[in-house]
């Protein structure tokens, strides 16, 4: 018989929010144990070329752990249970700091100013052009060469009544990567006592910029290092697409998925279609594009995804405002990055699913705009809830 999440971390989540407040230690690591409430912890994780020092933060809350870089705001680990209680990390990326300050697959990072890609490195805001760092071919991708990624965050820990999490700030200067605009930047890590993994970003802006902000997780339910997750199954309430060019730039279109590969509309294995010579997944080398979410820009996160591992029974329900999902099945992995676990990335290991506005928005019109002026805050939040069974 199969036993659900809940049901092996029951005497936990009994405990509720003031274990949390209390300071309960935590207990868990890869192969058994269970993660209990906890204040967020803070340790020396390494130092950059420059002197400055990264910490490392620890988050337990609901049967979920959360370890967080103040460089990038990278998730470098996120550790759930099987069906059996056994732990794994179930994202990828590193152990040490030199190699996320030499990586350029965003492992785990916060994106901005801009997630996704901008063509030319290129737009035109109210009658201005604006050139920005190109490092995508002849386009900008998440930022630019030195995004909010390879940033290092003021970070400041909290326990309150939604949970326990991390305030993450960044300042981003008029200018930098050829933005316009001061952009004031906060960003909330959550882990509730459920165990669901929250996202609130905020921003504002002194003079007109554009903003797209998200977080670059690869996720392999199975756990980190244990192979590809082609076998997972998910689901994506999404009826459309965005067709790209051989850049990756969307072309403009809004394509349906009903008959192609592009279809999650009904759960199926990652890999079913990946190998089928639909022009789009040739180009990308498999999936690399944006959903066009059934939901719209909602005020509230809504669910829009599941992604499943049959074998562990490990569960992920993802809820967004965001109108659309950058689903990327890990195509440009090629064995030359080794994880923690200490095996290699190789083609398929992991996958992203990014909550954004559209790729290329600025050049965009028909798509929704990524505009932010001076007075308005930029808000969005998305929601990752987690089961085993």
């Amino acid at each position: 018989m199969e036993t659900s999440r809940r049901t092996v971390l029951a005497t936990a989540a009994a405990a509720g929010l003031t274990a949390a407040v209390a300071g309960t230690s935590y207990a868990s690591s890869e192969g058994g144990g269970s993660v209990r409430f906890a204040k967020p912890t803070k340790e020396l994780f390494g130092t950059l070329a420059d002197g400055t020092k990264v910490h490392r933060w620890t988050l337990a809350n609901g049967g979920t752990r959360l370890k967080v870089l103040s460089y990038g705001g990278i998730v470098q680990s996120l550790e759930l249970p099987d069906r059996h209680g056994r732990y794994r990390n179930v994202s990828l990326g590193y152990d040490t700091i030199e190699a996320y300050a030499a990586g350029t697959t965003f492992f785990g990072a916060l994106i901005g100013r801009y997630g996704n890609r901008i063509a030319r490195g290129r737009f035109t805001l109210d009658g201005k052009t604006h050139q920005l760092s190109v490092n995508d071919g002849e386009n900008s991708l998440h930022g630019g060469a030195k995004g909010f990624d390879t940033r290092v965050w003021d970070v400041e820990p909290f326990t309150d009544s939604t949970g326990v999490g991390l305030v993450l700030r960044y300042v981003s200067a008029d200018g930098e990567m050829g933005y316009p605009g001061t952009l004031r930047v906060k960003v909330t890590y959550t882990l509730t006592a459920r165990g669901d993994w929250r996202i609130d970003y905020a921003a504002r802006t002194d003079e007109a910029t554009v903003v797209n902000l998200t977080n670059h997780t690869y996720y392999n339910l199975a756990g980190e290092g244990s192979g590809g997750v082609h076998d997972h199954e998910l689901t994506l309430a999404a009826g459309w697409f965005t067709p790209t060019d051989a850049g990756l730039i969307p072309t403009g279109e809004l394509a349906k998925v009903a008959g192609t590969p592009f279809d999650f509309r009904r759960a199926k294995p990652v890999g079913e279609d990946i190998r089928v010579a639909h022009p789009q997944l040739v180009t990308a080398k498999g999936y690399d594009h944006n959903w066009v979410l059934d939901k719209g820009i909602t005020d509230r996160p809504e669910h829009f995804a599941t992604l499943r591992d049959p074998e562990s029974g490990r569960t992920m329900k993802i809820a967004t405002t965001e109108p659309g999902v950058q689903f990327y099945s890990g195509n440009f992995l090629d064995g030359t990055l080794t994880g923690p676990s200490g095996r290699t990335y190789r083609q398929g290991d992991g996958l992203c699913l990014e909550t954004q506005h559209f790729p290329d928005s600025p050049n965009q019109p028909s798509f929704p705009s990524t505009v932010l002026r001076p007075g308005d805050t930029y808000r969005s939040s998305t929601v990752h809830s987690f089961s085993a069974r």
